[in-house]
């Protein structure tokens, strides 16, 4: 089976977050491993969204967060929790939409390109597992928009690697 990820150009971001949560359905369908699903969805998201330099995870182990399946420069290997964006909105299980990184109080900078962030936590079977995290070199790149498609993509994600 071959699949590809290419730019979605439309400048109607619901449209663009509805068409890639499809594609996410399509890539999911039969697979339930954490760590498949997240390399493919950062791949997507990678691929798929203007204006960003990095879309990974970071999963909890053994109280802190770790580096998942991502695309972009090198990253942080290990954040604390209740740290940087990632450990905070991970923390607070509220989805953290930052403008200007350089202006949050202990930003963890992996990569000094990167001007904005949102940050989703991920939700299991009632725990929080995880986060997905998503840099820009623009500043304030994220919307609500972005905020709700991606909010709707990470809980499809986390749907698919449920324990049923």
């Amino acid at each position: 089976m071959s699949l590809q990820t290419t730019k979605i150009t439309t400048d109607d971001k619901n449209k663009l977050y509805k068409l890639l949560a499809q594609q996410c359905e399509g890539l999911f369908h039969g697979e339930k491993d954490l760590i498949a699903n997240a390399a493919n969805l950062s791949s997507l998201l990678y691929h798929s969204l203007d204006q960003v330099n990095w879309v990974g995870f970071y999963i909890l182990q053994n109280d802190e967060l770790v580096l998942g399946p991502f695309h972009g420069q090198v990253a942080c290997t290990r954040i604390p929790l209740g740290q940087g964006v990632c450990g905070t909105a991970f923390s607070q299980n509220n989805i953290l939409r930052v403008a200007d990184v350089n202006a949050f109080k202990g930003h963890i900078a992996c990569d000094s390109n990167s001007a904005s962030e949102i940050v989703l936590p991920l939700n299991i079977d009632g725990k929080t597992i995880g986060v997905l995290d998503i840099d820009s070199p623009v500043l304030d790149r994220f919307n609500h928009q972005d905020q709700t498609g991606l909010a709707t993509i990470a809980q499809i994600y986390c749907q698919s690697v449920a324990k049923n």
